[in-house]
């Protein structure tokens, strides 16, 4: 979830990567405060009793046709076949967001390049069950005492729970998948969902 601090926004770093990746480009021209703020989507699914989108076969041959688009249009760097869809949805991206929250955690500062290096590493190259973590954290510029560290922490209380405050939060805001993007403008939240409301994103915080 992605949240836009007057403004704020929050965005949950899952599978926004179009989303993410225009808000970091542009947090520095709107005047934003861009929070990043992990939340799981597996959680937010299953408690909304939301459904994968592309588990209707027409709307699944329409976003690869869609998702391709995107990604030329948003110059982001993305592999995608029909095959990846089931891929994509039998894989659990719990241990990534678990890690992505130690890292919220720690150093907040690193959230961006994490998040960027996991989505390209999932949807481009390999299922997250054969992503060696320590290859994902080097890539994104931690350290190995820190990515070990952060190891350390996924499988704590700690982390775990915060892990599922956040993802109530966004429940509670109103997402039922994700991107879901969080405008908090003039004391009031508005819950964005989607790549495509970027423009309706823009008109309520003035930009």
């Amino acid at each position: 979830c992605t949240q836009l601090l007057q403004t704020s926004l929050t965005v949950c770093p899952s599978l926004l990567f179009f989303m993410l990746q225009v808000l970091c480009r542009y947090q520095h021209i709107w005047n934003i405060n861009l929070r990043l703020r992990p939340a799981f989507l597996g959680g937010i699914m299953q408690a909304t009793g939301n459904k994968p989108p592309a588990t209707l076969p027409k709307r699944g041959e329409y976003m690869l046709k869609d998702i391709k688009r995107m990604a030329k249009y948003y110059q982001v760097p993305l592999k995608i076949s029909e095959s990846d869809f089931q891929r994509i949805f039998g894989t659990s991206t719990l241990g990534a967001m678990r890690f992505i929250t130690a890292m919220d955690m720690t150093q907040p500062g690193y959230l961006e390049p994490l998040s960027r290096e996991f989505w390209i590493r999932f949807w481009s190259q390999s299922t997250l069950n054969h992503i060696i973590v320590s290859q994902v954290a080097k890539q994104a510029g931690l350290s190995s005492e820190l990515t070990q560290k952060l190891l350390e922490m996924i499988s704590s209380p700690a982390v775990k729970n915060r892990l599922k405050e956040t993802t109530e939060e966004a429940i509670k805001y109103g997402a039922f998948g994700m991107p879901a993007v969080v405008a908090h403008v003039n004391g009031e939240p508005h819950l964005f969902f989607g790549s495509d409301r970027l423009e309706l994103l823009g008109s309520v915080i003035g930009e």
